[in-house]
């Protein structure tokens, strides 16, 4: 049996509202193993962002209260890490493919000066070798025409070529874990295949264990190798994706696979 990468023990988010406290994501629990690829599945509103957000310390603190027993990426506890100690591990050993790539870009940068700010950052590189390097990355996510795209600007990009751009960002300094956050939502079907593919395929190469957050269960069928059903907050189910859609056992997971359409439908 493969480690545990990243290992998530208990881990709750509440949000104020009247003063009161109103759980969204409750005492979830998992692990991530090395080299997998593991999908947080449920409805728009469950909790799935929410539990990302708050492994990487994403989560306002003046609006939400977050609690964990441990949040572990390999050796080491986030929970016990600083805002100051959270900026070193993003980007370096855990990254984020956001929703929506055109908020997720700077718009006043060029997609080249924004993915070299990363090589700068993290592996201290100069001007020249991180433009050099953010080339190359750009090269490893099928743009055949990196330097033109180097100098581009976000609102000049297609959202598909915007989220390869996030998928470089993400990927550039090799991270122990990616969390994908319904990354395809907002592009077509054809562009969804290609960038889901892309994403995989580097995750694969640079030993990146990845948590893909999607509502999609076809995507979990063709790219996961294990499924978490979420309702409520709750992580309700666990299975590995064959066994998940052979046989659901929360009634939840089978009305989910109730309601995709076959063939015929």
């Amino acid at each position: 049996m493969s480690p545990a990468v990243l290992s998530i023990q208990n881990l709750s988010v509440s949000v104020s509202a009247a003063r009161e406290y109103t759980t969204v994501v409750d005492q979830v629990s998992f692990d991530l193993k090395a080299g997998e690829v593991l999908a947080l599945v449920g409805e728009s509103g469950c909790g799935k962002t929410k539990t990302a957000e708050a492994i990487l310390g994403l989560v306002p603190q003046t609006v939400f209260q977050v609690r964990a027993d441990s949040i572990n990426l390999a050796d080491a506890d986030l929970t016990g890490l600083t805002e100051a100690g959270m900026r070193k591990v993003r980007g370096r050993e855990i990254s984020m493919v956001f929703q929506e790539p055109m908020t997720a870009l700077d718009p006043v940068f060029t997609a080249g000066s924004q993915l070299s700010a990363i090589f700068r950052r993290h592996r201290r590189q100069t001007k020249t070798e991180a433009r050099r390097s953010a080339h190359a990355m750009l090269q490893r996510v099928d743009f055949a025409d990196a330097e033109r795209i180097m100098q581009m600007y976000p609102h000049q990009l297609s959202g598909g070529m915007r989220q390869r751009v996030m998928i470089a960002m993400a990927m550039a300094c090799r991270p122990r874990v990616l969390i994908a956050d319904e990354p395809t939502s907002a592009l077509d079907v054809t562009t969804q295949a290609q960038v889901l593919s892309q994403l995989t395929r580097l995750g694969s190469e640079s030993g990146t264990s990845i948590l893909l957050i999607t509502h999609d269960l076809g995507v979990v069928a063709q790219y996961c190798d294990r499924a978490m059903v979420m309702l409520r907050g709750k992580i309700v189910e666990e299975a590995g994706v064959e066994a998940l859609f052979a046989g659901p056992k929360h009634p939840y997971t089978q009305s989910l696979l109730a309601a995709v359409p076959g063939m015929g439908a």
